[in-house]
This record gives structure tokens, C-alpha cells and sequence, in this order.
């Protein structure tokens, strides 16, 4: 096992290490803070009362390179608000969905301008780290939370963002990490990377060569292409003259694209390691075999139940089946948390809220550890201090508002190009 600590620094926060990363073999990475127990003694039999509406709007892809993850998303923001609502604890969620499209069709210029103008306190978005760093600094300057449940790239650890920038999903750190030790201990030894040459894909390359290289392994090419890119021989036939063993793609959708075109010129199918961004149930949308490739995702197992609750609240959303689960324990969360948060500051500011979302999470305080949105208000409205242990693990945020607990998963793909986790 090996031990990783990091720390974060930020204008307006204090730098400091909260946490530690585990890696069990090359499987899952746990990333272990300080969460608390205990809590204090209720200073009254009464609970108190409040009476809160949050307004939030999504920023989450509708349309797009990273649209395959907006379902899952959408349901958990969707599934987060409706039980919220439903416990009736003195806080009311209202949603505005919108589309956060991707760095090429920029359909977050119109999104978040909008739900601005109509007085959210928090935006929930987006899931591309690319398209979150071309509108952060606008929510920032108008005083709203941004709180993004996929955002990878480590550079939101540092931004100087008034304390409004918070993410369920852990840093590509971790991931990279967790990549490269699997892709070493899959036996391989010379690993070729293709990757997006923007903020996701720059750092997870980053993190995934030192980490393959501190193993042994060589990475013996790596080559990036752009957003809208849709010829990629120069960068396979680079790779394939220097022999790897393994391929990595850190990419979106265009993987659909890449993928054939290295297994025509002779790469094997099973060969092939993914990232979050594109380890999706290819099925019949790959048309070449994958069987035995494998992929990373955040996020630890999702409970039967909670899937089955998304499934039903996105067919009701939407009318359509829920295919995916990627991130949607990380977007219920966000919008537990903000409600928690909000509850404990008893406001809607988003200063307020944002002031009280790393003590509900347990990254600071002394909390009672809970689970569900009712047991946690219960706690803070009999006056005490909420810990809140969520679908995407134990959260924990640190000064940075990066969580300090997380999982990353292995899924591996099977004969029909659909994923199934392994650990």
C-alpha cells in the first residue's frame, strides 16, 4: 500500500493538509480527512424552525462532448431536490435545468448569464473542468456559488475564488494515480497516451505518467489532439511506431473515433485503458471490440436502491431510461450539502451557505455522521453539528473545497462494449 498526502492553498482560505490517499492495489483509491463524531449536547427539546428557499440552476451538459453525462447528473440533482422538498425540514430547493454544451458549441454563454439573471444562489456545474473555467470567474464576481459534481482538473485547488468554488469529485491527482498503477499492474510495460489537449486532459496525463513512471513502466509516446478534432493519424501512427503495450485515451466522445482506428492498424481491442470522461456503455456506439479494456471512474458503488430511485426520478424527468450512472451520487450530494449548509447558516446567501459547506461535510467541526438529507437537517435543527457521509462517500472538503474522501473505481468491458465495475 502506498500513502499520498496533499494539501491545498486558496486566497481567502487556509492551506493544510486534511487528508490521505490509499491505494489497495490497483483498485479502488480512498482518500481518508477528518471527519467527525460525536457532536455537541442539544442545548433544547425543541427543534428549531426555518423557513429557506434556494434557488439553484444546473450548468450540466445537455449537449455536447460530455453529453452521455448529463442523465445521470440531471437525475441526481433532479432525485437530491424532490426528497429535499419531501421532508419538509424548513428548506425548499427549486431547479432551473440548463445546458452547459461544451467548449466548441459554448452553450454555457447563454446558460449561465440566464440563471444569473434569475437569482440562483448556486450554479451546479459544470462537468467539463474547461467549460467551468470559462465562466467561474463571472460567478465568482456575481457573489454565487459554483459547485461542479465532476470537476477533475487539479487547477480549482488554487483559484482564487472567494471561497465559491466547491466540487464533489476528486482531483485528477487521484485518479492518475489509481490509472497508473492499474495499467502497471496489469503486467504492461510500455504505455502510449492520447489525450484532449485541454485543463481534464493535461492534468490527467500528467498525473498518470509520473505515476506509471515511478512504477517502472515507460510511457513511450504520448500525443494530444484538440477539442473538434476529427483526424487523429498523425497522433496514432506516432504512438504505434513506438510499440506500447498499453494504450490510455483521456478524452470524450471522439474516443468512438480513435479507438477503431487503432485497433485497424493492429492494436488489440482489449488492450485500451479509459478515464472518466470516456468510459461510457459504448455498446453498438464502438464499433470495434473492447472486451477486457478497462476504465476509471470516481465514485464508490452505488446502492441498489439509489439507483433505482434515479431511474424512476429520471423517467419522470425526462421520459427516458437512465443508462449511466456517472456522477450522479456526486450531484445528489452537491445538492444536499448546499441545502445542509444552507440550514446551518439559517440563509440563502451564498456567502452563508458557502461559509458552512466544508462543516457539513465533516472537513470540519465536530459533526454527528449522517446519511440522508432528514437525518442531518434533524441534527442541525436540534442544534447541533452535521457530518454528512453521502452517495459519493464521506466528502470531507478541505480549506480548498476539494473533497478529502473519495473512491475512484475499475470497470472492465465485456463482450458486448458495456462496462461492469471489478473493483
Amino acid at each position: 500500500m502506498s500513502v499520498f498526502t496533499r494539501g491545498s492553498a486558496r486566497r481567502s482560505r487556509t492551506a493544510g493538509i486534511l487528508g490521505a490517499v490509499a491505494i489497495a492495489g490497483a483498485s479502488a483509491l480512498v482518500l481518508t480527512g477528518c471527519s467527525g463524531g460525536g457532536g455537541d449536547t442539544p442545548t433544547s427539546d425543541a427543534p428549531e424552525t426555518r423557513d429557506l428557499t434556494l434557488n439553484i440552476g444546473t450548468v450540466l451538459p445537455q449537449t455536447g462532448a460530455l453529453a452521455f453525462l448529463g442523465p445521470p447528473e440531471e437525475a441526481g440533482v433532479g432525485l437530491a431536490t424532490a426528497e429535499i422538498n419531501e421532508a419538509a425540514k424548513g428548506i425548499t430547493v427549486n431547479v432551473e435545468y440548463g445546458d452547459s454544451g461544451d467548449p466548441d458549441n459554448k452553450a454555457y454563454e447563454t446558460t449561465v448569464p440566464k440563471l444569473l439573471g434569475e437569482g440562483v444562489q448556486a450554479l451546479i456545474g459544470a462537468a467539463s473542468s474547461g467549460v467551468t473555467k470559462l465562466f467561474l470567474d463571472q460567478a465568482v464576481g456575481a457573489g454565487v456559488i459554483t459547485f461542479s459534481p465532476a470537476n477533475t482538473s487539479p487547477d480549482f485547488t488554487t483559484w482564487e475564488d472567494n471561497n465559491l468554488y466547491w466540487r464533489t469529485a476528486p482531483s485528477d491527482l487521484l485518479q492518475g494515480e489509481v490509472l497508473g498503477n492499474l495499467i502497471a499492474e496489469d503486467g504492461h510495460q510500455a504505455l502510449g497516451i492520447i489525450y484532449l489537449n485541454d485543463a481534464y486532459g493535461t492534468g490527467l496525463e500528467a498525473s498518470l505518467t509520473e505515476t506509471f513512471e515511478s512504477t517502472g513502466g515507460e510511457v513511450v509516446a504520448t500525443e494530444s489532439y484538440n477539442a473538434g478534432d476529427t483526424n487523429f493519424s498523425a497522433q496514432i501512427s506516432a504512438i504505434l511506431a513506438q510499440n506500447p503495450d498499453a494504450i490510455a485515451v483521456i478524452g470524450f466522445e471522439e474516443t468512438a473515433t480513435i479507438v477503431p482506428a487503432f485497433v485497424n492498424s493492429g492494436f488489440p481491442g482489449g488492450d485500451f485503458y479509459f478515464v472518466d470522461g470516456n468510459s461510457s456503455q459504448w455498446g453498438a456506439d464502438m464499433p470495434v471490440s473492447i472486451e477486457g479494456s478497462k476504465g476509471t471512474q470516481p465514485g464508490p458503488v452505488l446502492a441498489d436502491d439509489f439507483q433505482q430511485r434515479l431511474i424512476a426520478q429520471w423517467q419522470e424527468q425526462s421520459g427516458e431510461e437512465l443508462v449511466d450512472f456517472n456522477y450522479a451520487g456526486e450531484s445528489y450530494d452537491a445538492v444536499v450539502l448546499l441545502a445542509l449548509a444552507s440550514l446551518a447558516a439559517n440563509s440563502t446567501e451564498p456567502a452563508d451557505i458557502a461559509s458552512k459547506l466544508q462543516e457539513v461535510s465533516g472537513g470540519s467541526g465536530d459533526g454527528q455522521q449522517c446519511t440522508s438529507f432528514t437525518e442531518c437537517a434533524d441534527i442541525i435543527l436540534a442544534g447541533n453539528v452535521a457530518d454528512y457521509d453521502g452517495y459519493s462517500g464521506g466528502i470531507a472538503f478541505d480549506d480548498a473545497g476539494d473533497p478529502t474522501e473519495a473512491t475512484i473505481g475499475i470497470f472492465q468491458y465485456g463482450a458486448e462494449n458495456t462496462h461492469t465495475r471489478i473493483n
